[in-house]
């Protein structure tokens, strides 16, 4: 079956309806760009058509571009794939450009047809950049619905002349939060920014549509950048307020960016060049700069990573056989921040709460989260006093065991004591049915230990959210030594219902991505010692596309977390223990009572509002700076391999048993670079045969920490790279 049909009526409008078979979101294919080339051709040719009206026969107009298809499009290129995606690109922009010109004579710009766009809903990526080559944009009033350009989000940039329209129709300024930020708007705002036309009632669109083909006039078609004497908003890049707009948008993005992101820089030169010469040449510029970044391994490890990786783990890649095992009701044990942030997750997706602590004060408290969350919601118009009224009716705060009986899944988030989680195990388990899942929010202690106080081990698992629940995307799920399916699977149901992104990881020592973040964290340390430019340091890690430093992530978490990480490792591996150069920072820095942000005293200092105003000085009186300072190079690669390294360890004792969630957890748990992938994309893209050896230059230089695993060894030997191997990830669901 066809992705696009078309069917004309008396009166001589032609509909072209977008209904991909067996998909519930319309995404493009390269096939179906043939599919709307031919009926627009067959209907500008027939003297019967007096217009077009182009809509979808689902509740969303589109999705975009099928990224797995982009994400291939290197490789089906043929033996010149530069060559093969510039033909392919201008290919596309032929077929939007004869849409946009509709059969109008090139000297009169008069006699064409007039051509719609009926968006019932949703309109993302080429979703959009097909309605904005037609003359008019009409989309129904669907709250729901999401109107812009995300592609930035996943490494690329609008290429099918998203860029080059809008910025002609908007001006640089106006366009710069759609296309550089892939902010989203509702039908209604789409209209206030000038993004579309019209918004009308969703029983009217199609009506309304075909009203406005039969009354428009040639004028109505003429888009502004084919007319004569056309100026560009805001003003073209020689005028001087369009010179300001773009040093502006340059400084802003390597602000933003720190220069690691190449689809954000290939954007704003398409937009800078595009905006000097005539609208088909900056089309040839747009998608040259696409190109660019199509080329560019960074572009499809992001989408491989934040797409179509992302998007095979929330659908259950990696989810054992077993039943539906959706939640009806889950008790928390533990009303603090993060038992009051499973409780508004949960209480938002519409299950049941039950919300238990000591007492009636410390469980009304942690309700009170959710209302506090929501109260922010109905100030900025996100949500309504009505909305607030039912979620915060899902939860029961209460200090009774007894009222867990009916829930079907557990989550303790209490006290980091085994002592404190066996006692409140046990009291549960008396009062919850046998088939009822225990989960452990636990961060640092192994699952099977605790799953000792656990009369049924294997319905015993961790479920591992990371601060704040509400905002962070990644759910690492710990099966225990004893774990059964069932239970791998209800917290797999469990995290999609709260729409997150789980990652499935083997009980380990801080399991995956704790074990990978304090290596970043204690080389950050390591170096301070060292005599390494705290400034030096924070700012490498940046300019690498790290969201924070180490030494500022340290003072966020807190410095007397650490020293209580450090101790509890220390008397676990004894004389193996291999951080004692950094203790000798972190635990002077906790004697000082400099605990981190919370203290307004840590690496940092703040003001008395709680903003970091500068590296504190005293750090240099205790650990002065050295008078040579490494390349920022080297900074870098040491902050950097610290991770990865242990990331392929991690892999290699069988911590993790899918790279894709190595990367996808990296990235959503930590921030782990994006513009790499992760870090197996990262180790992929530098190759392996490099990163093995400059590991073991590492290694020699500054310790065993550095030394390569024996599978990166291994596949150095061969110049294998991780996702050329099948078997080191499923095949994507």
């Amino acid at each position: 079956m066809p992705d696009f049909t078309m069917t004309t009526d008396p009166d001589g409008v032609a509909t072209i309806v977008w209904d991909v078979p067996n998909k519930s979101m319309n995404v493009l294919s390269l096939e179906a760009w043939d599919e709307i080339d031919a009926l627009v051709e067959r209907a500008l040719s027939d003297q019967d058509v007096k217009g077009i009206i182009i809509t979808s026969g689902k509740k969303d107009f589109a999705g975009g571009m099928d990224l797995n298809v982009i994400a291939k499009m290197k490789e089906s290129a043929g033996d010149n794939p530069a060559e093969g995606l510039m033909a392919g690109l201008m290919k596309s922009h032929s077929i939007l450009r004869k849409l946009e010109r509709a059969g109008m004579d090139a000297k009169t710009n008069k006699g064409g047809k007039p051509i719609v766009a009926a968006l019932p809903g949703t309109a993302l990526g080429i979703g959009l950049e097909i309605p904005l080559a037609c003359h008019r944009i009409i989309a129904a009033d669907n709250p729901t619905a999401k109107i812009g350009l995300p592609e930035i989000k996943v490494g690329i940039f609008p290429g099918m002349g998203g860029t080059t329209r809008l910025i002609r129709k908007m001006g640089a300024m106006a366009a710069s939060p759609i296309l550089l930020e892939g902010k989203l708007f509702s039908p209604k705002k789409a209209v206030g920014a000038g993004l579309i036309d019209e918004c009308v009632a969703p029983d009217d669109l199609l009506k309304r549509a075909k009203e406005w083909v039969l009354a428009a006039t040639d004028a109505d078609l003429l888009k502004p950048w084919d007319a004569k004497g056309y100026k560009m908003p805001g003003g073209a890049p020689y005028h001087p307020a369009g010179y300001m707009t773009y040093v502006g948008a340059n400084a802003m993005v390597n602000g933003n960016t720190q220069g690691v992101y190449p689809a954000a820089k290939a954007l704003l030169s398409a937009a800078y060049e595009g905006a000097l010469v005539p609208f088909d040449t900056a089309l040839k510029i747009e998608a040259r700069w696409f190109t660019h970044v199509l080329m560019n391994p960074s572009s499809s490890a992001m989408i491989r990573s934040l797409f179509v990786s992302k998007g095979a783990l929330e659908k259950g890649a990696n989810r054992p056989e077993s039943p539906d095992q959706t939640v009806r009701k889950v008790g928390i044990l533990g009303a603090g921040m993060m038992g009051a942030g499973i409780a508004l997750v949960a209480a938002r997706a519409g299950i049941d709460v039950v919300l238990l602590d000591q007492t009636q004060d410390a469980a009304e408290k942690g309700k009170s989260y959710s209302a506090t969350y929501m109260d922010k919601g109905i100030s900025r118009k996100k949500s309504t006093p009505e909305k607030k009224e039912e979620l915060l009716a899902r939860i029961l705060a209460t200090t009774e065991v007894a009222d867990l009986k009916d829930c079907d899944l557990i989550i303790e988030a209490v006290f980091e004591d085994p002592t404190i989680k066996a006692d409140i195990t046990k009291r549960a388990e008396a009062e919850i049915g046998t088939d009822c899942i225990f989960a452990t929010n636990t961060s640092t202690l192994p699952i099977s230990e605790l799953a000792g106080a656990s009369d049924r081990p294997e319905n015993f698992i961790g479920i591992h959210f990371f601060s704040p629940v509400e905002k962070m995307m990644l759910v690492e799920i710990i099966k225990g030594r004893k774990t059964g399916d069932r239970a791998v699977a209800k917290a797999l149901d469990f995290v999609r219902q709260i729409r997150k992104t789980p990652i499935v990881v083997n009980d380990a020592r801080f399991f995956y991505a704790n074990r990978c973040i304090i290596p970043y964290l204690n080389e950050g340390i390591r170096m301070v010692r060292e005599g390494v430019a705290p400034a030096l340091i924070e700012n490498a890690a940046r300019l690498v596309g790290m969201p924070l430093g180490p030494l500022q992530l340290v003072d966020e978490t807190s410095i007397d977390l650490g020293v209580k990480i450090a101790r509890a490792t220390r008397k676990a591996l004894g004389d193996a223990y291999p951080d004692g150069e950094v203790d000798e920072v972190l635990f002077w820095l906790a004697d000082q009572g400099r605990l981190g942000r919370k203290a307004a005293a840590g690496f940092y200092t703040y003001d008395e509002k709680g903003r970091r105003t500068g590296i504190w000085d005293g750090l240099a009186e205790r650990f002065p700076t050295a008078t040579s300072q490494p390349s920022l190079q080297l900074v870098q690669e040491r902050l950097l391999f610290a991770q990865v390294l242990e990331a392929v360890r991690a892999y290699e004792d069988g911590v993790l048993t899918d790279i894709r969630e190595g990367d996808v957890g990296a990235i959503l748990g930590w921030g782990f670079a994006p513009w790499s992938g992760g870090p197996f994309s990262w180790l992929d893209i530098i190759g392996s045969p490099y990163a093995a050896q400059r590991a073991s230059e590492l290694a020699e230089q500054f310790g065993s920490r550095f030394s390569p695993p024996q599978i990166l060894v291994a596949m150095a030997e061969k110049n294998s790279t991780f996702y050329g191997n099948p078997a080191r990830h499923k095949a994507a669901s």
